[in-house]
């Protein structure tokens, strides 16, 4: 009786040199999936920062980050305790500003100033030209010698606006001025101020606050520290004036 047989297969051996092949091949394999995969990584942390940084920009865009003023330093028209406060920057010589103060301002103050809604702050931006310091620095003298009498002075300037061009706010001018809209202060020291530039350092203070706060150009106002857009826009500005005393209430 014939035994029958099992038929196997012969498995090749790999030599040495094919086994270190083999391992190196795989070494190199994991080392690409694990570059390829770092990278995805990366990638893949920086569009998530991407997308938070966007809503971050987009979230402060529309809210806007309020500028924190010390609104006790600046001039006021107005109760101290208003819950609106609208800071103007400005300067003397810019005949924006000029319209700024024979259109807007007055309704502003009809409107939320005499009905203790708001108030309206000035803060000095001289940059148009050397005379731009000087109104500055008459308009602080005046301040600081009678603070209600600067609106009348404030008006008086940017109603008398020279040529922008022109040095019209010398001394002589800015003295004059004052008296004849007979403001109760002192003229000699007003011109003493002016000559002696008694108030450099609190208008380099404003100047530095206009930087800080991102201003570049004048008129440029700000409602509880949020920039307006359009601040010759009176239903713009009106619009925001009744958001910020929305926002207040609800405190």
């Amino acid at each position: 009786m014939n035994k029958s047989k099992k038929n196997s297969v012969m498995v090749p051996q790999m030599s040495k040199a094919e086994k270190r092949r083999a391992e190196q091949e795989q070494q190199k394999q994991k080392t690409r999936i694990l570059i390829i995969s770092t990278v995805a990584i990366v990638v893949i942390i920086f569009t998530l920062l991407f997308i938070l940084a966007s809503k971050d920009s987009s979230s402060n865009a529309g809210s806007g980050k309020a500028v924190d003023f010390n609104y006790s330093e600046l001039p006021r028209l107005g109760k101290a305790d208003a819950p609106v406060k609208i800071v103007e920057f400005g300067d003397f010589k810019c005949p924006a500003c000029s319209n700024f103060a024979g259109v807007i301002k007055p309704q502003l103050a009809q409107e939320y100033v005499n009905q203790n809604k708001a108030a309206i702050y000035f803060v000095n931006m001289a940059f148009i030209g050397p005379d731009s310091e000087t109104a500055s620095l008459a308009a602080l003298s005046v301040y600081h010698q009678n603070s209600e009498a600067f609106w009348t002075y404030y008006d008086a300037i940017y109603a008398n606006q020279g040529d922008e061009k022109a040095e019209w706010a010398t001394e002589e001018f800015l003295v004059n001025l004052a008296e004849k809209q007979k403001l109760p202060i002192d003229l000699d020291l007003l011109r003493k101020d002016i000559k002696e530039k008694t108030y450099e350092s609190e208008l380099q203070r404003d100047i530095s606050l206009a930087k800080d706060s991102g201003v570049t150009s004048t008129p440029t106002v700000f409602i509880n520290g949020h920039k307006v857009d359009e601040p010759f826009k009176m239903e713009a500005i009106k619009a925001q004036i009744k958001s910020a005393s929305e926002a207040v209430k609800a405190e």
